[in-house]
């Protein structure tokens, strides 16, 4: 079997009783980068075997580990922070799992767009998840298809990039519209951002540097 294991976000805490039996309990665990996982392996004194898997070595791995699903093993996967599939490595596997009638449990956890996009003080009740933007071909075509869109939308960002990526909304969406920033989310220097596109750009071009991956909260078209 398969095993979905969410992790968090920061906070070493928001991780849930069950998440920490499974890992404890399943035979393998596949981490996206054996080392990050490893601090919060330990803190909770798990010592379950572990391996690498991630964007880079999929295709390659995924084979083995169906094999050893089939075999009896049962195998968690899990990233750097947050849920397996998530704008992270998943959904690949879990496809193959499928395709061979390998059972798949997605435990519930921290996604980090979820607090982020609860802070932000715009409409939640409908949204949409656009996750990573490309960073090149496609991103402004990108863009302008959801120039219209009415639902609150969610993007994720490095920071980086956080400023030019503010100031290309500030263009497609116009200067006045609605947005916030959630960046370090459960950590020691969180912050929600909240103001106008044009505001939240100017607040971060004045920031000597900007640290932590971003979660971009802007209102929709309506």
């Amino acid at each position: 079997m398969l095993y979905l294991v969410p992790t968090p976000i920061g906070n070493l805490e928001d991780i849930t009783v069950r998440a920490v039996r499974v890992l404890k309990e399943v035979d393998l665990i596949a981490c996206e980068d054996t080392r990050t996982s490893g601090v919060l392996l330990a803190h909770y004194a798990i010592d379950t075997p572990r391996t690498s898997y991630h964007d880079h070595n999929e295709r390659r791995k995924a084979p083995h580990l169906v094999a050893q699903m089939q075999a009896g093993q049962d195998v968690a996967l899990i990233t750097d922070a947050g849920s397996p599939g998530i704008s992270d490595p998943g959904f690949y596997l879990v496809r193959e799992c499928l395709r061979h009638d390998i059972d798949v449990a997605a435990l519930p956890g921290a996604t980090a767009f979820v607090p982020a996009l609860t802070a932000s003080g715009l409409p939640c009740e409908r949204f949409v998840f656009e996750g990573f933007l490309p960073v090149k071909k496609g991103r402004r075509k990108r863009l302008d298809a959801l120039a219209g869109e009415p639902r609150t939308m969610v993007f994720y960002e490095g920071p980086h990039r956080l400023v030019k990526t503010l100031a290309q909304f500030e263009e497609v969406f116009g200067p006045e519209r609605p947005a916030a920033v959630g960046r370090e989310l459960t950590k020691k220097f969180e912050e929600v951002q909240r103001g106008t596109l044009a505001e939240l750009r100017a607040h971060y071009e004045a920031q000597p540097k900007v640290r932590g991956e971003a979660v971009i909260i802007v209102g929709g078209s309506g």
